[in-house]
């Protein structure tokens, strides 16, 4: 293979990983789901990824690790906080999403994207109560507000993204 083949591969999947993540996010806006047909190539984009920059990020080991750290640990929380609300609070698609961002970030990268996903998450769910609260004239109102995590999730996936590989 030629020697600027594989960085070309590398940035080829970070420019669609990009694109997937913009298109899940607008998805999971419209309709509140995150499809598998595009949180898969997401995965299946850091596999190449890595594998194109000859594990120089990330070993396999850490990309098994980051990948079953950031899917466990939100389907553990989907399957706490469905067992006390009593409903669905966290769908399965944003579970894959954290899975295949594990992938690309690894354990520590995937743990700090789901950090900063939850944070800005919160700031969206904030600005919807506020703005439904001042489109209705009524108090604000945190009890049942429905945001997606995917958006959330997607910014902190790609801000760690950013961290770690730029520039590739």
């Amino acid at each position: 293979m030629p020697e600027w083949l594989a960085p070309l591969i590398a940035l080829l999947c970070a420019v669609a990983a990009c694109g997937l993540l913009v298109a899940l996010s607008v998805i999971d806006l419209r309709v509140r789901l995150l499809p598998n047909i595009l949180v898969l190539p997401f995965a299946i984009l850091g596999v190449i990824f890595h594998t194109a920059t000859g594990w120089a990020h990330l070993t396999p080991l850490d990309m098994i690790a980051g990948g079953a750290m950031g899917y466990g640990i939100l389907y553990g929380i989907r399957y706490t906080a469905n067992r006390i609300y009593k409903m669905d609070t966290l769908g399965l698609g944003d579970v894959k999403l954290m899975g295949a961002a594990g992938l690309w970030l690894g354990p520590d990268g995937v743990l700090m994207a789901l950090v900063l996903g939850a944070i800005l998450g919160m700031v969206h769910g904030l600005a919807v109560a506020f703005y439904l609260s001042h489109k209705s004239g009524e108090k604000i109102s945190l009890n049942r507000l429905e945001v997606p995590a995917g958006p959330g999730f997607a910014l902190g996936i790609a801000a760690m993204g950013l961290y770690q590989y730029w520039p590739l």
